[in-house]
């Protein structure tokens, strides 16, 4: 089977990517925990970040950038990363990915983090971060 990813690197399939460079590509995940939850990928297909050395730090200028982006456009008060790293730890499309998650004031802490917020307008988001 085809990766999901790389079908979206390859511009195979759309996504509502926010930020690039020559060796990552943010996009907006399509069924976001709250406003602004971002996935950050290499371009190149790694399954997850114990797969090889150099991958998380290939794509930290990325995650970086995109969580500043995210932050100043969004206003967002905070931010979380995570990453699944084999199907054991809840991944579940196997190619290096971050979520990189803001979080805001009124709904703070961990326990809050997994409670999807479905009326978010991934229109809206992209354009807010795209202006």
């Amino acid at each position: 089977m085809a990766c999901l990813f790389c079908s979206i690197v390859a511009g195979d399939i759309p996504a509502r990517r926010i930020y690039e460079d020559d060796k990552a590509i943010a996009f907006l995940d399509i069924n976001p925990w709250k406003r602004g939850h971002t996935l950050v990928i290499p371009r190149r297909h790694v399954d997850d970040l114990l797969s090889a050395d150099e991958a998380l730090t290939e794509i930290a200028p990325a995650v970086t950038a995109t969580a500043r982006l995210l932050t100043e456009r969004l206003g967002a008060d905070g931010m979380n990363l995570l990453s699944n790293a084999g199907a054991v730890a809840g991944q579940e499309v196997f190619h290096l990915h971050l979520h990189l998650v803001p979080r805001y004031a009124d709904d703070p802490g961990m326990r809050a983090l997994f409670d999807r917020d479905t009326t978010i307008d991934l229109d809206e988001v992209q354009a807010a971060l795209s202006s």
